[in-house]
């Protein structure tokens, strides 16, 4: 039986997270979860974590009968920690989400969840990156802040078994996953039967939401995230998810010229 890390970067109470934990549970894995205390979106691969007197705190939390740790670190530190044992025998693969917000376009490098995902993949590991997104059908409702419009809505209303059920038909593509590869997964906030369908996707050249500068002066900035409203080449996964479907991307993480 494959041993597997759930993980993500929204933190140890997502919804997503445990959506993604019974997913893996259903299709017969021995699963642990370890996830960041706290959120700890926009930390791309970082290997960060609050210690004391070098220590980095862990605490057991209840996922109905799943062990469960929440850890005060990044998730690829958390990746790398579980790799040495931490949370029993070393996975075999990594899950990361159901991120709460689209993780699409080239702005893959600086999610938290794909992140932890490409370090599972520098350490020899099959691993998906997956989200939901939960962005589009609201923007175009209540516009504004991204991530006020986010924060706005309820996470326990959100379609987390669509993207759930996505992710248990590809995890027998995880097995033929090529060294060093991810699979990046993105699901429209719909019922199952909303979705149009599963397509292979490119990634856009930009992704969902961009940093704006909210207000500056002379010894400050503030900044903002918004929606991009520029609409994405046909075929890459934003177009796709704007459209309806499920995209699924697959990335190297790390490469050198050959």
């Amino acid at each position: 039986m494959s041993r597997v890390l759930i993980t993500n970067d929204d933190g140890i109470h997502s919804p997503g997270l445990r959506a993604l934990a019974k997913a893996a549970v259903d299709e017969g894995f021995d699963v642990v979860v370890a996830a960041p205390s706290e959120e700890a979106s926009g930390v791309s691969a970082a290997l960060s974590a609050y210690t004391d007197d070098g220590r980095v705190a862990i605490t057991h939390n209840d996922f109905d009968g799943i062990p469960a740790y929440g850890v005060a670190a990044s998730p690829a530190y958390i990746v790398v920690l579980a790799t040495l044992d931490t949370f029993g025998p070393a996975p075999d693969l990594v899950l990361s989400g159901i991120n709460r917000g689209a993780n699409a376009g080239r702005a893959i490098l600086h999610s938290g969840t794909c992140g932890a995902a490409f370090t599972a993949a520098a350490y020899g590991m099959p691993a998906m990156a997956a989200s939901l997104d939960v962005l589009s059908p609201l923007s175009a409702e209540r516009g504004g802040n991204a991530l006020q419009v986010l924060d706005a809505a309820s996470d326990e209303a959100h379609h987390w078994a669509t993207a759930a059920q996505y992710v248990r038909d590809l995890l027998p593509r995880l097995q033929e996953l090529r060294d060093g590869y991810v699979l990046n997964l993105n699901v429209p906030d719909r019922p199952a039967e909303g979705v149009k369908g599963l397509e292979t996707a490119v990634l856009a050249q930009f992704g969902q939401v961009s940093m704006a500068v909210a207000e500056s002066g002379q010894d400050f900035v503030r900044t903002s995230v918004e929606e991009n409203r520029d609409r994405a080449d046909d075929g890459t996964d934003l177009a796709l998810l704007t459209d309806g479907y499920a995209t699924l991307t697959t990335v190297r993480a790390v490469a050198e010229l050959s």
